[in-house]
């Protein structure tokens, strides 16, 4: 897994600026009135061959001073526990303020890498006095940099990289990694609980990386799973959004380290938005999923019921129409060892490898009987094919106008490729190139 490096800071003083010099792209909405980041973003990058998660935690909406610090301490709290390594922005210009004395406490209570980031600094030599103001934080590690103007952050990123070589990862245990994600409520934790009855052989509980994360190792028929159990992703509605963030953060995390996920929706409430936002990001990380409607025993049934409920799912996630959906029950226990059942089956396809000349005789089937359209007054003619990885399946075309062949094409030759071998509950992801092209 790779190691996660947070950025965290009061509102304003260049938090955003600066990921979005750092993964090259202009992703965060940049402003000069703080609150102005919304959606939290997250992106890898890699600095000299060191990869990294780099988290964009934004600024909080001021109600209040009083507001303003407790929620600020909360963030600076939990990225503590969740990142690897934490990058503390604070704005060069204004000096030290009672707030950025504040998150400088809650960072130096535990054993985390820190680094002090301070921000805005065009010229070194005329704000050398004020920069050193900032070294009564306490923290080993400060660097001047200017976001704005890419200033220093060659050396800030060797010091990150310095960092994350010198963290100790635990081991992982042995057995398939399940993270099981989902809202509060959904069932996630009574499902655990289920699936460690007492036919199955407990081998040991053990404290994940985080407060809120649970790794179970169990025994059952011979395997050995692990299963991650994170904490609910909350509505917005019902937390703030420092925290509903941090909640995502951990999925990150367990999804990152997970073999197989288990997306668990409540058969009661049906999908909302927050769990078509989960959804997505397991999408985003190619990790195999199987979606599992929980509390299905209370769900009042009518003919068609649960034909009805795959329909409306296929309809709202699209982009999971490869993910098996399962009707379960946590508290009775109705179909969840067929779970570990599927969990291993779909890893299994998610490690299947498709020879080349197998490939190609089903992707001469598919051009024959159905062409790629002509664009532009061009013929689009594919070469061949080639599975390129496992897990998650990858697989490179080869043709003569690699920009002329279609997204709906792909996803025909997708459609193909999934009836011919497969891959259920697995992305599969297409690279297109011209013929003789590495």
């Amino acid at each position: 897994m790779k190691p996660i490096v947070a950025i965290v800071g009061r509102p304003n003083v260049g938090k955003s600026t600066l990921f979005n010099k750092l993964i090259g792209e202009r992703l965060s909405i940049v402003d000069n009135q703080p609150g102005v980041t919304r959606d939290r973003l997250y992106r890898e990058t890699e600095w000299c061959g060191t990869e990294f998660v780099l988290v964009d935690t934004g600024g909080l909406e001021p109600r209040n001073n009083d507001f303003m610090m407790s929620k600020i301490k909360q963030q600076a709290e939990v990225a503590m526990n969740e990142a690897d390594v934490i990058l503390f922005i604070v704005d060069g210009k204004a000096g030290v303020t009672s707030l950025d004395e504040e998150i400088a406490y809650v960072l130096r209570k535990k054993n985390k890498h820190v680094i002090l980031i301070v921000n805005k600094v065009d010229n070194y030599l005329d704000q050398q006095d004020s920069v050193y103001e900032f070294w009564g934080l306490g923290f080993d590690s400060l660097i001047p940099i200017s976001a704005e103007h890419k200033t220093n952050l060659g050396d800030m990123l060797d010091e990150i990289t310095d960092k994350i070589n010198k963290i100790e990862l635990p081991e992982e245990e042995e057995g398939l990694k399940i993270a099981i994600i989902g809202r509060p409520n959904a069932g996630k934790s009574s499902l655990v609980n289920r699936l460690m009855g007492e036919e199955r052989t407990i081998v040991s509980d053990i404290a994940g990386t985080t407060r809120d994360a649970i790794d179970t190792s169990f025994s059952y028929s011979d395997k050995k799973y692990v299963l991650i159990d994170t904490a609910g992703i909350r509505r917005k509605s019902k937390v703030e959004e420092s925290l509903e963030y941090y909640s995502v953060l951990r999925a990150i995390k367990a999804i990152k380290r997970a073999d197989v996920c288990f997306l668990m929706l409540d058969g009661k409430e049906g999908l909302t938005d927050q769990d078509k936002r989960i959804a997505g990001i397991a999408h985003e990380e190619q990790k195999p999923i199987i979606i599992v409607i929980n509390k299905w025993d209370i769900v009042e049934k009518e003919t068609n019921t649960m034909k009805n409920y795959v329909d409306l799912l296929r309809v709202d996630l699209p982009f999971l129409s490869y993910a098996p959906i399962e009707f379960v029950s946590a508290l009775t226990g109705q179909r969840t060892l067929k779970l570990l059942e599927l969990a291993n089956f779909v890893s299994e396809e998610y490690t299947k490898r498709i020879s080349t000349g197998l490939l190609n005789t089903i992707l001469n089937e598919a051009t024959i009987l159905n062409a790629p359209p002509t664009r532009k007054g061009r013929v689009v003619k594919i070469n061949y094919a080639t599975q390129a990885t496992a897990a998650p399946p990858k697989f490179i075309i080869f043709c003569n106008h690699p920009d002329l062949l279609h997204f709906s094409y792909l996803r025909y030759l997708e459609n193909k490729f999934r009836e011919a071998f497969g891959f259920d509950g697995c992305p599969i992801q297409f690279i297109v190139k011209k013929k003789g092209e590495n």
